[in-house]
């Protein structure tokens, strides 16, 4: 990466831009970072075996001196779910994060054995001071209590974060501190960096109080029915008014789904969810009368692994799905997952149980960010010298850029960036700095960074085509070949329906083997290396198809030893 000279101060972002995912980006004023949030994204299908995608660290491993502190907005994965990588990577002297994410970065560093001594918890009323650099925190509104924007202020200028946020005038939690906003606009942003999410949708988000109505008439509508409702484990407005809703009602309420299970543990430890009494056990629920209970889980995106799939394919150990089950989608499909939520919804209409989605019946869910005109408003309550919009695709900070300019930011003074871009803040003046883009970090297992291109093509590969293994048992001191190759396949095509196609195979890997032994200069590594080259091709004349090819050398020797290449 290119060297950041440390003079004024600068943005760096590492991740979020082009993405609505792994948000992370820094604050450096001379010789001092400051880190914004740390998340995570999820594979794409075609990132096979990966389990999580980070920003490139490189930066800050580079710049490990220089790091005082990582700031956290809120607690969803996006923003927190790189940090226990990031600690196995990088020292990070502290942590600061409001409360129900300080709770639930404590679970993540305990499941992966990670001990840090340095996570404190800020709110609203907190200052930090790092150096040069002054940060206060406002609250805002999102589906996740304890969500806050973030402003930095230093001799250069002040810089101001949203986070997550939308306007909600009638939320379930706390009010957003508009007053605390305008304040800030009143002494001056020079720049904000601010949350595209939902910048393509006209108009103001529904309020949650609205959700709240048509869930409660669900419950109205099917008195004698059990419910079986999926949404967002870390939605936890939405589950504190199911909570009271089923209070309200006299129904308990049975919980699948770890992450559920993890949040309403640590929102009623936390005090964001009352009514604790409600719960009950699945041996409970499955004796009590249908209209008695609420079964709350995870799966409103389709994932294969989740209570709700597993509950509509009927493997579920601990709950069986009834012809007089209501299952309600309290949730909006995230883009891509429209397929898997389809299957689920299919599978279940199948077993004869009603089904209701936020389309089917309107309100059942909003999002937690805000539409284009809740963009507005909080660029008139900060009135930024310039705009950074962030957290969303080319297409969401592009419009996003638009609405500021139409708020009268000048267009000159709007960024759209990439991840590896910086900005200079120098006497309340912003300019495009030198970008260092990086590659993204790939987790697989407890493997991090160790799976690059190379290994998913591979995986592509064996996914489409299969793998071919061809085993050559030659004496290299005799330069002859024992017996014929053997072939076996997995992936490619089923043995016992294509004898003759394997036989080919068999027939032309033998030509290669004996041609190869025929001369002298060749060895076990310029054998691998030609029977693959030759073999792909004439698998792709036969079949058309490029499986990985994988020639097993046994060198059989008189002495009964044996040595392989493979």
């Amino acid at each position: 990466m290119k060297e950041v000279k440390p003079n004024g101060t600068k943005i760096i972002v590492l991740g979020g831009l082009g993405e609505v995912g792994k948000n992370m980006y820094c604050v450096m004023h001379k010789d001092q970072i400051i880190i914004i949030d740390a998340g995570v994204s999820f594979p794409e299908s075609e990132l096979l075996g990966i389990d999580y995608v980070l920003p490139d660290f490189t930066f800050l491993k580079e710049n490990e001196d220089k790091i005082k502190a990582l700031l956290i907005t809120h607690g969803h994965e996006d923003h927190i779910g790189g940090i226990p990588f990031l600690l196995q990577s990088i020292h990070i002297p502290e942590i600061y994060a409001p409360n129900h994410a300080k709770e639930l970065i404590s679970v993540k560093l305990e499941d992966r054995n990670i001990r840090y001594d340095n996570l404190f918890v800020y709110s609203e009323e907190s200052k930090l001071r790092f150096g040069e650099m002054e940060v206060e925190f406002f609250r805002t509104t999102h589906s996740i209590p304890d969500s806050h924007g973030i402003a930095i202020t230093t001799p250069d200028g002040t810089m101001v974060t949203t986070g997550d946020f939308k306007f909600d005038l009638t939320p379930i939690g706390p009010m957003a501190n508009l007053y605390k906003m305008a304040q800030l606009g009143e002494k001056g942003v020079d720049i904000l960096i601010s949350d595209s999410t939902n910048v393509l949708n006209e108009g103001f988000s529904n309020s949650e109080s609205r959700v709240d109505d048509a869930l409660g008439e669900m419950f109205d509508r099917c008195p004698t029915n059990r419910l079986i409702i999926a949404t967002f484990a870390s939605n936890i407005y939405r589950v504190k008014h199911i909570f009271e809703t089923c209070y309200k009602h006299n129904r308990k309420i049975c919980i699948f789904g770890r992450s559920m299970e993890n949040n309403i543990k640590i929102s009623i430890e936390g005090g964001y969810i009352d009514h604790k009494e409600l719960l009950v056990t699945p041996d409970e629920a499955n004796k009590m009368k249908p209209g008695e209970v609420a079964i709350l889980c995870t799966g409103s995106q389709g994932e294969p692994l989740a209570a709700l799939s597993r509950i509509s394919n009927g493997t579920h150990k601990q709950i069986k799905l009834r012809p007089d089950d209501v299952v309600i989608f309290s949730s909006s499909a995230i883009p891509g997952n429209a397929l898997s939520i389809s299957r689920i919804i299919n599978k279940l209409c199948l077993q004869g149980v009603r089904v209701y989605t936020n389309k089917a019946l309107s309100d059942l869910h909003t999002s937690g960010h805000a539409n284009e005109e809740e963009l507005k408003l909080m660029i008139r309550l900060l009135r930024p010298k310039y705009l950074m919009p962030f957290h969303g695709d080319y297409r969401m900070l592009k419009k996003h850029a638009n609405v500021g300019i139409e708020c009268g930011i000048p267009k000159e003074n709007t960024f759209v960036l990439q991840n590896g871009d910086t900005l200079d803040l120098t006497n309340h003046e912003i300019t495009k700095g030198i970008s260092m883009p990086g590659a993204d970090i790939y987790v697989d297992g407890n493997r991090i960074g160790e799976i690059g291109g190379a290994v998913l093509r591979d995986r592509k590969i064996m996914a489409s085509d299969g793998i071919l293994v061809v085993i050559v048992n030659v004496d290299m001191k005799k330069r002859e070949l024992l017996i014929r190759p053997n072939i076996t396949t997995r992936g490619f095509v089923l043995i016992n329906e294509n004898e003759e196609l394997l036989h080919k195979i068999e027939h032309h890997a033998d030509y290669i083997v004996k041609k190869l032994l025929n001369d002298p200069k060749s060895n076990f590594a310029i054998m691998k290396s030609e029977i693959t080259s030759q073999m792909i091709s004439y698998v792709y004349e036969l079949t058309g198809r490029r499986p990985i090819i994988l020639p097993v050398i046994l060198d059989i020797k008189k002495s009964n030893q044996t040595e392989t290449q493979v």
